[in-house]
């Protein structure tokens, strides 16, 4: 019997080791694998920061050769200074910059009458009436202008100064206020000069407008709408030597000669400057297609170049004047009149005009008459391109100059002494 004990009992102690033996080798394993992963995760860690320190920067430059953009390995500040990405965005950026100190904002005012309503009593009824209560100044228009000397002298568009009853106050992008005088208004283009007073104001670097390419880029600086101001839109120059018609709503000009471009110009941005990638201003904005897109006109620099002189040195504009009324002749005119040149200025009244020759001028003194046809000035032709006024603006008052002309099928020619005109 105790030999059969034993032996009942030695199953029930090996059993009991074994159970024992289970949760001894499972909490080693765990140790172990915890163990691992810890350093797993330590070395992984230091490789991943000596992969990023090493290759990154090759990576992102070989990508980029691809035109694929990694996100930056530092963490920016949103207040970081931005860095242009190109050498074009970084001159663009830079002519704004340099530019806009000069670029202002006219803003044109008036005393108009103030009307209120009032109630007139008709027996049992009462009807409404008005009248005036004094005058306000208030605001009329905007447009913009850049300042071209330390002492106050801005170039704009003759139609943002053109009211003479108006009071002007310019606005510089620092926001301080000037009240401003007009000192000349351009009597045959776009322009007109104001003044303001003080001194060291900033002012723009004036390029040349002779040698412009299309397909050149150009950015444009202005007050925008009338209200918000130094707005910068670019563009390139679609075109050159342009003739167009431009209403300002009280007058309608013919400008020659002027730069045609898809930079935005919008109503306000009158006046202000076109600039060059060098921040050079090679034009003044003055006008845009209103039945379309991004077609505006800016008359060339070069054109105002002599405006600016003149008021430095004379304190007015003037320009020379030969004092008749003409139609430039193209085919279809020669056909229509049956003139015997298809190229030419002939000398008639109509188009606004009165006469055809104004009583006391150079070309009465001279001896032309009305049917006469100026085929050129000095030699140089007169043609659709390179009209008659055109020709007239590169002289100056008391100028002698040759006229070739036509009258009655014989060509003549007759000498001129320019008089002056002002605005």
């Amino acid at each position: 019997m105790e030999e059969n004990l034993e032996k009942k009992e030695e199953p029930k102690i090996e059993e009991i080791k074994t159970k024992e033996a289970k949760p001894i080798r499972w909490r080693r394993v765990l140790s172990v694998l915890v163990t691992i992963i810890i350093i797993s995760a330590f070395f992984g860690f230091w490789a991943g920061v000596f992969s990023v320190n090493v290759f990154y920067g090759k990576l992102k430059d070989s990508l980029q050769k691809l035109h694929i953009n990694l996100p930056s390995s530092q963490i920016v500040s949103s207040s970081s200074t931005y860095t242009p990405q190109t050498s074009q965005e970084e001159a663009v950026v830079k002519a704004v910059n340099e530019t806009s100190p000069a670029v202002v904002s006219v803003i044109i005012s008036k005393d108009l009458p103030v009307i209120e309503q009032y109630w007139q009593d008709l027996g049992p009824f009462q009807i409404p009436k008005y009248r005036q209560k004094g005058t306000q100044k208030q605001e009329i228009g905007g447009g913009s202008g850049f300042i071209i000397s330390s002492d106050g002298l801005i170039l704009t568009n003759k139609h943002v100064a053109a009211d003479t009853e108006a009071d002007y106050t310019v606005l510089t992008n620092d926001g301080k206020k000037f009240p401003a005088t007009v000192l000349a208004r351009d009597p045959a283009q776009d322009l007109a000069i104001l003044k303001i007073e003080g001194t060291n104001f900033p002012v723009v670097k004036l390029g040349d407008s002779s040698n412009l390419q299309i397909g050149q880029s150009v950015i444009a600086i202005g007050n925008a709408l009338g209200e918000f101001r130094n707005t910068v839109s670019a563009g390139v120059i679609s075109g050159l030597g342009r003739q167009i018609s431009a209403n300002s709503g009280t007058s309608v000009e013919t400008l020659y000669d002027v730069i045609q471009t898809d930079a935005a110009i919008n109503p306000g941005n009158s006046g202000g400057p076109i600039l060059n990638l060098k921040g050079e201003v090679i034009g003044i904005n003055t006008a845009i297609a209103s039945d379309a897109e991004n077609i505006g006109f800016a008359i060339p620099i070069n054109q105002a170049k002599k405006d600016i002189n003149q008021i430095k040195s004379t304190g007015k504009i003037v320009y020379p004047f030969l004092g008749v009324c003409s139609t430039i002749i193209n085919q279809q005119i020669q056909q229509d009149l049956n003139l015997p040149v298809s190229d030419g200025a002939l000398i008639k009244s109509g188009s606004g005009c009165s006469v055809a020759i104004s009583l006391g001028s150079p070309a009465e003194k001279s001896g032309l008459k009305e049917g006469d046809i100026i085929l050129e000035i000095n030699g140089e032709k007169i043609t659709s391109d390179n009209p008659l006024s055109n020709i007239i603006q590169k002289y100056n008052p008391e100028d002698k100059i040759t006229l070739k002309i036509l009258r009655l099928g014989q060509e003549k020619t007759i000498e001129v002494t320019l008089g002056q005109r002002t605005e």
